[in-house]
């Protein structure tokens, strides 16, 4: 009875999964890829960075997905001048009776949408940075817990290079995926411009709520991976070092810096819910490659002669998955 059960429990998963989908492409013409990479990130509890150019659905694609799955939602636009305090909040002293209470900010929320997040200061960054990966704020000598769950999607433009300031690699390595926002096809940009310059206003509903994404996130974490494909996830991690004598020699040759355990921890997460997601209760050799270029591709860092020669992080990551 109890794997019965259990079959059940995974066809649920499944089943959800799909509906969340289906409900988001409503809204959302195309971009079935990044849908599907955003609720495995939403559940496995990690971070978002979208990369594609402006006007390609990004912030619209977030609004969506808090609606569907009943979230607070705020939206910071990254600028030069932004403030710390302008993200997370600030002590206020009440006029009146000469108290002072924390007046909460825009991360205050389950969803925030971090617009252009390499426009801003270091300084600003950093702000963000305990957010993403503590979950707390600390204003003065008090911590305040952020909402549960908590995600981070923050968007950047691969062409503005003027007046931004790249994000370190420790914050870079906060973000579960990054994700490459592509430009629609005909048929899509079409249909895409049928819906925005008519009268038809948002489809996608409410379909379940906060709890609903925990509780996938507990179901996650019981999916058992086999000790050989464990092996493999740990190989392409541990083959991006090109110090390693066992690394290929495209490694060895073209990356300057090769993934952090966080990217060992992301492969498997993501990979269970990938899993789970087909309807299976056990991780395989192509979940892990589902996972690994989104997983790899901001944790892995070219040097000049990649940059000469024309190699780009997905040529140095497909010859990590032949290896």
């Amino acid at each position: 009875m109890a794997d019965r059960i259990d079959e059940d429990k995974i066809k649920g998963f499944a089943s959800d999964f799909k509906k969340i989908e289906d409900e988001i492409s409503k809204d959302i013409i195309g971009q079935k890829d990044i849908i599907h990479k955003i609720i495995i990130s939403m559940i496995a509890d990690g971070n978002v960075l979208l990369e594609g150019l402006p006007g390609t659905g990004k912030t619209q694609l977030v609004k969506t997905v808090a609606r569907v799955m009943d979230l607070s939602f705020s939206r910071i636009q990254f600028t030069p001048d932004l403030m710390p305090a302008d993200v997370t909040g600030t002590n206020m002293m009440d006029a009146e009776t000469g108290t002072v209470s924390f007046k909460k900010g825009p991360v205050f929320a389950n969803i925030v949408l971090a617009d252009e997040v390499n426009r801003a200061t270091p300084k600003t960054h950093s702000a963000l940075l305990e957010a993403m990966q503590e979950k707390t704020v600390t204003a003065g000598n008090t911590t305040y817990k952020l909402p549960d769950p908590f995600f981070v999607l923050a968007t950047q433009n691969p062409l503005e290079l003027e007046g931004t300031y790249p994000l370190p690699e420790a914050q870079l390595d906060r973000f579960i995926f990054k994700l490459d926002v592509k430009f629609p096809s005909k048929e899509e940009l079409l249909s895409i411009v049928n819906i925005t310059t008519g009268t038809r206003g948002a489809q996608a509903q409410k379909l379940f709520n906060a709890d609903k994404i925990k509780e996938m996130r507990d179901m996650a974490l019981e999916v058992p991976v086999a000790d050989a494909v464990a092996e493999y996830a740990m190989n392409v991690i541990i083959k991006s070092h090109p110090e390693l004598e066992a690394s290929p020699e495209a490694v060895k040759k073209y990356v300057r810096y090769g993934s952090s355990p966080r990217g060992a921890q992301a492969i498997i997460k993501t990979a269970r819910i990938n899993a789970l997601a087909s309807g299976r209760y056990n991780v395989s050799y192509d979940d892990i490659k589902a996972v690994a270029y989104d997983v790899l591709r901001h944790r892995v860092f070219l040097n000049f002669d990649a940059l000469s020669d024309g190699i780009t992080v997905e040529n140095i990551i497909d010859e990590l998955i032949k290896e």
